[in-house]
């Protein structure tokens, strides 16, 4: 993604600008202060927003995002998710692996939904804000229609009936333990209150005592999930909010599970793509990441001919002539122009709060942040797209926090690029066997046992 021509706020917060800062220092995607990176996106702008926009309006929509490793998947899910929040929507990021979240588990993708479930005033876990705010709702809602105090509790059984009828038809136990939960906090029993409202998130093994008293049994299945995220949708949008953005992160891992649970998690795929399109999830917008070999590949998505066609989009023209429009859509990844470009960002964002703004901007200057990026780049065999987050890493940590703090160091006398395998990922530390002379060992090769 192109950061060349940055334009960034004339004014930055201090707590955004440290958010940003420190999550780079440390290898990662920022949380949030993305709009402060993100250039080269403008040409999915339009497309993205109509998209977000129809979804608070009652649509639903499925993306897909297509990229390799170190193209900035996660960077362009979390810009997105950022100004889904800037129309009140929630959000939520589930990273997908074989052991913690397999998607053929929808129970537990629908759990670490609700555990990573964030808003605009809230950070993860939100669920509990959100359903409180939902009942506060159902009280305005019967006041305004006239109900006295004494009607109030009646009343407001009768609006949470029929705001969730639709939601009764899959999973009544939705509603029921949401009656549990509100009763649990009547009696000022809030062990309960919090018990109950774990099971509405999918948290397994709630205490038996807990679930008798809201009347609810067992834990949430596969079929459950779904029900539930309707009921979800349906309490996010009564307590004010215009939708909800869910990011199912790294789905080419199902690459590397055994046949029968891949096979399963991409038929769960294929089904939630039809639910979406279906339109009983208003207000959901769903997103998923993985790489060009997870969607072209006979070990993902073309294993399974149904899912194979409903994402089938046209890569043949040039990236420039791509239809942001489209159900998949692909992010060019990193040149050496525009890993230069971000690094300029940076040092200006970083430069800004620094103790000699000046010094830091004539020490690491155009001509060093490029010739940082060709030595990073090189460090991985030449692959500029998968450079990005070293290239940060080490321009932030290693030389812009140097040069601020010592006022005699200057990177290109007193610094040398290093690389430690240990602060590599698995894609990256193979790149860097390549660079070498080498090649990955027997011990990095995924077998299919």
């Amino acid at each position: 993604m192109s950061t060349i021509g940055s334009q960034r706020p004339a004014q930055v917060s201090a707590a955004r600008r440290r958010t940003v800062i420190d999550a780079l220092r440390r290898g990662a995607v920022p949380e949030s202060g993305l709009d402060l990176l993100a250039t080269g996106l403008d040409r999915f702008e339009t497309a993205l927003d109509a998209e977000l926009d129809a979804v608070a309006s009652g649509g639903s929509v499925f993306k897909a995002v297509r990229g390799e490793y170190g193209s900035g998947k996660t960077f362009f899910t979390r810009w997105l998710g950022e100004r889904a929040k800037r129309r009140n929507f929630a959000v939520a990021e589930i990273q997908i692996s074989e052991n913690e979240t397999p998607l053929h588990k929808l129970e537990t993708v629908y759990r670490r939904l609700t555990e990573r479930l964030t808003t605009s005033s809230f950070p993860p876990s939100a669920l509990r804000p959100v359903v409180d705010a939902w009942f506060y709702a159902l009280e305005e809602d019967a006041l305004a229609a006239g109900a006295t105090e004494e009607e109030l509790p009646g009343e407001v059984e009768k609006l949470l009936v029929a705001r969730l009828a639709e939601v009764s038809r899959h999973a009544p136990s939705f509603a029921t333990a949401l009656r549990g939960y509100r009763a649990a906090l009547a009696d000022d029993d809030e062990a309960t209150a919090a018990a109950v409202l774990a099971w509405l998130g999918g948290q397994p093994h709630v205490a038996a005592s807990a679930r008798r008293s809201a009347g609810v049994r067992g834990d949430l299945d596969h079929f459950g999930a779904l029900g539930f995220l309707q009921g979800l949708l349906t309490v996010l949008r009564d307590s004010g909010h215009t939708g909800l953005f869910v990011v199912l992160d790294e789905v080419e891992t199902l690459q590397r599970v055994r046949s029968d649970a891949r096979d399963k998690a991409l038929n769960a795929l294929r089904q939630l793509i039809d639910e979406v399109h279906s339109g009983r999830f208003p207000g959901l917008y769903l997103a998923i990441t993985g790489t060009p070999a997870f969607y072209d590949g006979q070990q993902g998505v073309q294993r399974l001919a149904p899912l194979a066609q409903r994402l089938a989009t046209d890569f043949t023209t040039e990236p420039r002539f791509d239809n942001p429009r489209a159900v998949q859509i692909r992010l060019p990844g990193f040149t050496q122009e525009s890993l230069v470009g971000l690094g300029v960002t940076i040092r200006d964002l970083y430069a800004d709060a620094a103790t000699s703004p000046e010094r830091v901007r004539t020490v690491v200057d155009d001509a060093y942040v490029a010739d940082l990026a060709r030595a990073v780049g090189g460090a991985l065999g030449g692959k500029v797209g998968v450079a990005p987050r070293l290239f940060l890493k080490k321009l932030v940590g290693d030389v812009l926090d140097r040069v601020d703090q010592f006022d005699d160091f200057d990177p290109r006398q007193h610094y040398k690029l290093t690389v430690a395998s240990s602060e590599l990922t698995d894609v990256e530390r193979n790149l860097a066997a390549t660079a070498t002379g080498g090649s990955a060992s027997a011990d990095d090769i995924d077998l299919e046992l």
